[in-house]
């Protein structure tokens, strides 16, 4: 029984914001954010929360395919910037297109939060459900300290999601994956702090602590000495060599990380699909909007062998190998 992947889509806001608008916020430039990141622009949103920017992307996903909404067995939404608490975005996401016979979660494993979900599902498909939809959604420019350089310029805004069906001849399956956390360094990288302030309590903890903050050093040291280790576990499992993978498709957190990647797994960079430089560091996001572009673009085909690896908050990694 294998996982096949049957549509995919994305969808940004509209407002992109380059490298030299930043400058007036900042002390950088242009020339500083694309030798360190990749990264030239990147989309942010003026309206539209969490949830939208992922209905927008269901009802693509939808549209472009012979589904109805009342056919989904599952939605799963992994973000780190949902509009609430409770409900979940994906439950927001499940009354607006009228999935009444889905259920619907969301899923939090930050930069790594796509995979993880890509796996949950899989799991799903091999029990009693047969369709359903993942999407990768986030507004991380909320928690952006807009006077941080060492993050502001990292991040975008953006969903991106798949249908995926159980089908029992299908050559497109999930033929190995890996997830690990390493709790022990979660901080180097945060955001989001939930202040503890009721009418029993009072947190003096400073409230900068809603913003991105990150070790620059410790992440990239994360990312390239365990992306890597993830990777040839998932290789391992799917019986695959490094050489016999048509495209990689990483984590679009920053270019440097992903190149030094390639060298640790001695393959050619040219295979390491790149979009960073358009939309920034999209966390859960950024697999699926990179995902749906290469599939339009017609540079993945059917039958070809990828590679997915998501890494960052938690700290997180996950990575599959599938024939798409």
């Amino acid at each position: 029984m294998g996982l096949r992947i049957m549509q995919t889509a994305h969808y940004v806001p509209d407002k992109i914001i380059h490298n030299n608008d930043l400058t007036k916020l900042l002390d950088t430039s242009d020339e500083w954010i694309k030798t360190r990141t990749y990264i030239r622009q990147r989309h942010i949103s003026q309206t539209e929360q969490t949830s939208e920017l992922c209905i927008q992307t269901a009802k693509k996903l939808l549209s472009q395919s012979s589904w109805t909404a009342d056919q989904l067995d599952f939605i799963i939404v992994a973000t780190m910037s949902p509009d609430y608490l409770s409900p979940s975005t994906a439950a927001i996401v499940q009354g607006e297109i009228k999935a009444d016979n889905a259920f619907a979660f969301d899923l939090n494993a930050a930069c790594s939060g796509f995979i993880y979900a890509l796996v949950q599902a899989d799991q799903l498909l091999k029990g009693s459900y047969r369709r359903g939809m993942i999407i990768g959604g986030e507004t991380l420019s909320k928690l952006v300290n807009w006077q941080d350089r060492s993050t502001a310029v990292l991040f975008g805004d953006g969903a991106g999601g798949i249908l995926v069906e159980s089908q029992l001849d299908s050559q497109s399956k999930v033929v190995g994956h890996d997830l690990h956390t390493f709790g022990q360094s979660a901080q180097y990288l945060t955001a989001g702090y939930q202040p503890l302030d009721s009418a029993f309590a009072h947190d003096l903890t400073e409230p900068e602590k809603k913003y991105f903050i990150m070790d620059g050093r410790q992440v990239y040291n994360f990312a390239t000495r365990e992306v890597p280790n993830s990777i040839l576990r998932a290789l391992n499992k799917a019986k695959w060599t490094a050489a016999q993978v048509d495209w990689w498709l990483l984590h679009q957190a920053n270019g440097r990380i992903n190149r030094e990647i390639a060298k640790h797994l001695k393959q050619s960079s040219e295979r390491f699909l790149l979009n960073v430089d358009a939309y920034g560091n999209t966390s859960a996001a950024s697999i699926p909007i990179l995902l749906d572009e290469c599939v339009r673009s017609q540079t993945i085909k059917r039958g070809q062998k990828i590679v997915l690896s998501g890494f960052g908050g938690g700290l997180t990694v996950g990575s599959i190998a599938l024939v798409y």
